[in-house]
């Protein structure tokens, strides 16, 4: 049997500082390809989301992924981050969106049980990992190791829902498709 090789673009959203990962997934087997941040600069909003928007352009243009991942947004104290963060979210969604990917998301916990074993691992704990996970020489920054944590969740999770045969975009929670 072929095994498939699957390039998955993870993401980390950020209005200041948005980080990404590419991994590639030939069945269990996890590859890095490439990570980095996209930092807005400090301009006025619109012009700040133009720079995410045209930069994850290049990063889907020079990379190609099949699939991408990002991070869901949690709720701040201060609501007016919140809606920040938000609208730096949906940039990157609209961005792979208009290349025609379809962008699964995943809450932080989700992320850390997948990459780390606990929801309530700690960011050092989470570039350990994806340190170790990737054969990497050194632990990546904090929003490219998010990332990469990212993404390596959508693998570890596709690869689940495809073994368990469940429908696509589906998974299986409390017994119940979700």
């Amino acid at each position: 049997m072929d095994l498939v090789t699957t390039r998955i673009l993870g993401i980390d959203p950020g209005l200041r500082v948005t980080g990404y990962g590419v991994i590639e997934r030939t069945g269990n087997r996890l590859v890095y390809v490439a990570s980095g941040a996209i930092r807005s600069g400090e301009g006025e909003l619109p012009e700040r989301l133009g720079v995410l928007f045209r930069s994850l352009g290049e990063v889907l243009a020079t990379h190609a992924p099949q699939q991408v991942a990002i991070e869901k947004v949690f709720v701040n104290v201060n609501p007016q981050s919140t809606l920040l963060l938000g609208q730096a979210r949906g940039v990157a969604i609209a961005a792979a969106v208009h290349r025609e990917l379809v962008v699964a998301e995943y809450t932080a916990l989700q992320i850390k049980q997948a990459v780390v074993g606990h929801g309530h691992a700690e960011k050092g704990q989470v570039q350990e990992m994806v340190k170790r996970l990737l054969a990497l020489d050194r632990a990546p920054a904090s929003d490219p190791a998010d990332a990469l944590a990212c993404a390596i969740c959508h693998a570890h999770t596709a690869a689940t829902n495809a073994n368990s045969r469940l429908p696509a975009g589906m998974r299986a929670r409390r017994g119940r498709l979700a």
